[in-house]
This record gives C-alpha cells, structure tokens and sequence, in this order.
C-alpha cells in the first residue's frame, strides 16, 4: 500500500460517514422484515407441495436473515439510528430473530474490533486461530480439536448451528451484568418466539424452516467473516507493532461481491471501512471507500478468488502468511 494518511486525516474522513438517516434505516427495516415474513408464510405452504419448492425458498429467507444480522450488527455499533436508546430496543428485538443476545454479542464483538489482526490478543469474538508454532507446540489433543474445528463442514456447516442454537444460550465467562442478563432475557425471546410460531405453523415445520434457514444464514454469515480476516497478505503482528489503522486497513479485506451479495450482506464486504469507522452506517460503507484512493489500495478479493481461504488452517508467523496443514509436512521434511 502507498503512505497512510496521519490519524488526523483519517478521523476527518471517516467522520463525514458517520451521519445516520432515520428514513433510510427505517426502509432497510422494511424491505429486509416484510419479505422475511412474507418468505415464511411461502415456506410454510411450499413444505406442503414440495421440499423442492422449498429448498430455493430457504436461500432466499437465509439471505434476508443475514441482512436482518446487519442491521442488528449495526444497531451494535450505534450507528444504525442516532438514538442508543433506539439502538439497543431494535438491536435486542432482532437479536431474538437471530438467536443472539444483544448486548453479550455486542461486548464481544467490541472486543474482536480493538483487537483484530492483533495475535497477543486473539480468543474473543473471532474465529479459533492458531499459529504455526503453536499448534506444533500443542498436545495431541489440542491438536485434534483444532483441525476439528478447522474442517469447513464443522466451521460452516455444523458450526453455525451450534453457535447460533446452543452457544448464544449461555453467558461468556467474564462477561458484564447486563450482558449476561441479555443472555437470559433473549432466550426467554426465543422460547416465546418458538411457542407462537410453532402455534401458528406447527411445531415440525416451524423447526424444519427455522433450522434450515438459520443453517444457511449461519454459514453465510461466518463464512464472510471468515473471509474477511483470512486471506493472503492479511496483517497479523504482536501487540508491541500492532497498529489499529494498519489492522483496519490490512488486516479487514475488501470483498468485492456483486451487486445483488453485496445487498444481502449490507455492504460489510466494504470490511476495512468498517473497521476503520464502526460507526459508519452499512449503507455509507461504499461511499466512504470510494471517497479517497487510499481506501481503495487495500486487499481486494473477489468471490471466486476468496474460496481458497476455505484451505487456510494456521498462521505461519515467520512468513505473515496463512498457511494449510500440508506446510507441517514440508517443515519435517526441511
């Protein structure tokens, strides 16, 4: 990349983006719930004609609901509406369409933000990551769970359920009061949720869809953030090089997806303006990341080229590289 501009520039840069539109933060609110909604009631009578004619419907919803996380994420970082108050009260609503308590989720995700790109401080709010000479340093065991882990029919297939169904039902170890009351109240939602939905569809459809959806949305959703933080050329360092704004803008990818992904996910394939500038609403990602060519030297991927990342396993240190587990093969043979 050429030279960064100074702490001052940037700030005023990204300040510019961080203005909220109530009109456009309520009609994302509408064109991401109705047809959500409405996708429901298709899949409920399409499970009566067809699975086949379900299976396309259960895409779509998937992709509705990650728009609907987008929002929650941005509500998260106060900068879907002005109003924290407003924030929070949608936030916490659609955390229960998510199954995600709101402020846990919120707490970790703050963390993950000051500490991306950052090895001394991964553990919270990230994907599992282990360097190279951790893992050759680790018992047979940690080893075992960690290619577990790492396999992509668990990261994004198995994964995503059992982190959306059974691990947002419990506090995080060390969390603040209100997060851990979030956690409470959310599956009180959730259960609410599930009993009147299951009265109004029936209780095996309304699991078949809401498994099935969350499935897809799930895999989606960590999927883009796993692409977004493992790619070739990302900035990893110790925490006495660290540097946020090198993390921001070396460390997040810009996805470049198209036009129609781009819609579904919010526009957080813009992921390095995003880091830079939390409280930039989704829908002014773009406009800030085409405002100056600084933003838009950062490490671009596109869809087809970010699907080798499914490959990367471990963080090789020394080369500031990710790497597969055939490297350890090439290393006892060096």
């Amino acid at each position: 990349m050429s030279k960064k501009p100074n702490t001052v520039t940037w700030k005023a840069i990204i300040a510019k983006y961080q203005k909220q539109s109530v009109a456009r933060g309520i009609w994302q609110i509408v064109n991401t719930l109705v047809p959500y909604a409405g996708l429901w009631v298709m899949m409920y009578y399409a499970m009566n004609v067809s699975y086949w004619l379900l299976l396309p419907l259960i895409l779509l919803a998937g992709g509705f609901l990650v728009r609907v996380f987008i929002i929650f994420h941005d509500c998260g970082h106060g900068s879907f509406f002005k109003s924290q108050k407003a924030n929070h009260t949608l936030g916490s609503i659609l955390g229960i369409l998510e199954f995600t308590p709101y402020f846990q989720w919120r707490w970790e995700h703050g963390v993950h933000h000051s500490t991306s790109g950052n090895l001394d401080r991964r553990g919270i709010g990230d994907v599992w990551i282990m360097t190279v000479e951790e893992y050759l340093k680790s018992s047979k065991w940690k080893k075992i769970a960690y290619r577990f882990i790492r396999n992509p029919i668990v990261l994004f297939g198995f994964g995503p359920l059992g982190l959306f169904f059974i691990k947002h039902r419990f506090s995080t170890p060390n969390s603040p009061p209100r997060e851990r009351r979030s956690v409470f109240w959310t599956n009180i939602g959730v259960l609410a949720m599930a009993v009147a939905m299951s009265y109004i569809f029936g209780w095996q459809a309304y699991l078949i869809i809401q498994a099935s959806v969350m499935l897809v949305a799930g895999s989606l959703g960590i999927w883009l953030f796993y692409v977004q933080h493992q790619f070739e050329g990302v900035y990893w360092e110790r925490s006495e090089n660290w540097d946020y704004l090198t993390a921001a803008l070396e460390g997040s990818s810009f996805y470049r997806l198209p036009k129609v992904l781009q819609w579904f996910s919010g526009n957080i394939g813009f992921h390095h303006i995003h880091h830079l500038g939390p409280r930039i609403p989704n829908y002014n990602l773009e406009k800030c990341h085409q405002s100056e060519e600084i933003f838009q030297k950062v490490p671009q991927i596109t869809l087809w080229a970010s699907l080798k990342a499914v490959n990367y396993r471990l963080y090789d240190e020394e080369n500031q590289r990710f790497v597969g587990f055939g490297y350890l093969r090439l290393l006892r043979a060096a």
